[in-house]
């Protein structure tokens, strides 16, 4: 078993439509305004950004982003990334009753040298620090669905 090796599933219940979340969570340039733990997102182009995360444990995560997929009809925003974390995340946005169900799949390698040292020990932490992150966007997201 590749200790570095994680695999994410976390499903969003959101209070509205699928096409205004979606329209939110295309806008990944915007997500420190409403998730704290993306500390920075700067676009290099067009399909391409650099991102910098800190959740919970006192470690950054910085990794690119590129594009993969952008299906606004079929609910899909999908990404490769490389540095720190690689392999790939996806949103997947349907309706639910008179709002959103948002799913984030997620499989990636990390690999940053301190947490791949400390990825047997580490492990069942930094998957709860992954769950901390995850509930936090949640409430941010809920909230500024809610503003706007």
């Amino acid at each position: 078993m590749d200790w570095s090796h994680y695999r994410f599933r976390t499903q969003w219940a959101l209070p509205a439509p699928p096409t205004t979340v979606y329209d939110v969570l295309e806008q990944a340039e915007d997500y420190p305004r409403w998730w704290p733990q993306v500390r920075e997102v700067n676009r290099l182009d067009d399909t391409t950004g650099l991102i910098r995360i800190r959740a919970t444990l006192p470690y950054d995560l910085v990794f690119t982003a590129r594009e993969v997929r952008r299906d606004r009809a079929g609910g899909v925003l999908e990404i490769a990334m490389t540095g720190d974390l690689e392999g790939w995340a996806r949103w997947t946005i349907t309706g639910d009753g008179g709002g959103s169900l948002a799913s984030y799949d997620q499989v990636v390698d990390v690999n940053k040298p301190l947490l791949r040292r400390l990825a047997v020990p580490g492990r069942p932490v930094f998957r709860a620090n992954h769950w901390l992150m995850m509930r936090a966007g949640r409430r941010g997201l809920t909230a500024y669905l809610e503003a706007v």
